[in-house]
């Protein structure tokens, strides 16, 4: 059963990092018509109405209710929906091409934020084979995207505000991927679109302010109608079917070994940029093995450490006390 779990949660996590690898280079080609903003709150806003009505049918009108708990949903849906949406695509505009590559190296940062945010939150440092799989992931994701050069990182040197933009948005995900864990009594279509709907509203109000002061252009018909393929594209695919799978595959592998696979978002980013031409280096080559042999490491190891786990409680559970302490003469050596 733990294994069939482990490895369900596995594929949910990969196909949502992969959906969000493709996510970037589309992206770029919309964020010329349109800016982040209106961008990301028609996003989501359409991703919000298509999970309320499968919400409707599934659950009923019971489950909009928030019991409760509307300002920890609001917190969390702004900091996914909102925070991150924007804070990513803002930055990816603002360094024009180059922004492809440097938000999606920003996702790679994921797994090390959440180990911090829980070592601090927590207080209980997370295990060494832990940290070294992050590591070793970060290590192959980095040799993915300099290439084995040190020109992106004088380029970031150049793109500090827009780096700083998507580094926020990407604080704001794994916020919201560890607040999951404060809803396990919720389905996942629940908690999608509840903090989907407060989070479309945080960017509503946003964007209509925005408007109204003049600071956004209002997109045309003509302009949305431009980005149709790209915006249906990025609804469908990183929008909801990477929302539905990511927060089940969190639910089931836990935040801080779920993370790990979005290594695998700048991996897919270079998979699409080599089919439009661009050549495959041993740089890239190695450094995708390197992340999929950290993945493959620490999810082996996760399975055994449960399975040790499940074999001493049905110890516990099933062998008597004085069995466990009792040591029969016959066995003892003198």
């Amino acid at each position: 059963m733990l294994k069939r779990q482990i490895v369900m949660g596995s594929i949910l996590c990969l196909i949502a990092s992969v959906s969000w690898g493709a996510m970037f280079p589309v992206a770029h080609m919309a964020l010329q018509q349109i800016d982040p903003f209106y961008f990301s709150f028609i996003r989501y806003f359409a991703v919000a109405v298509i999970l309320s009505v499968l919400l409707w049918m599934k659950e009923g009108r019971a489950s909009f209710r928030l019991d409760g708990r509307g300002k920890t949903l609001l917190f969390l849906g702004t900091m996914a929906f909102t925070v991150y949406n924007m804070g990513v695509f803002l930055g990816q505009q603002l360094m024009g091409e180059a922004g492809i590559i440097a938000a999606s190296i920003m996702e790679v940062l994921m797994p090390m934020i959440t180990i911090m945010v829980l070592w601090i939150t927590t207080k209980k440092a997370p295990s060494k084979f832990t940290l070294t799989s992050v590591g070793i992931a970060l290590a192959g994701a980095l040799l993915v995207i300099t290439n084995g050069k040190l020109a992106f990182f004088m380029m970031a040197g150049q793109h500090l505000v827009p780096l700083l933009l998507v580094f926020t948005g990407v604080m704001g995900w794994v916020i919201y991927s560890m607040g999951g864990n404060r809803f396990k009594d919720w389905s996942i279509l629940r908690y999608s679109t509840l903090t989907c709907l407060l989070g479309s509203a945080v960017s509503l109000i946003i964007v209509t302010l925005a408007s109204v002061f003049h600071l956004l252009p209002v997109p045309t018909w003509h302009t949305l109608f431009s980005i149709k393929y790209e915006m249906s594209f990025m609804i469908l695919l990183p929008g909801l079917a990477a929302l539905l799978c990511w927060n089940s595959g969190i639910k089931l592998l836990s935040p801080i070994n779920g993370i790990l696979f979005i290594n695998f978002v700048p991996i897919t980013t270079f998979v699409i940029m080599a089919f439009q031409g661009y050549p495959i280096s041993n740089y890239e080559f190695y450094g995708t093995l390197l992340i999929i042999f950290a993945l493959i490491r620490n999810n082996a190891h996760q399975r055994k450490t449960l399975r040790r786990n499940d074999n001493r409680a049905y110890t516990a559970a099933h062998v008597p006390e004085e069995e466990i302490i009792k040591v029969p003469r016959s066995n003892v050596g003198f």
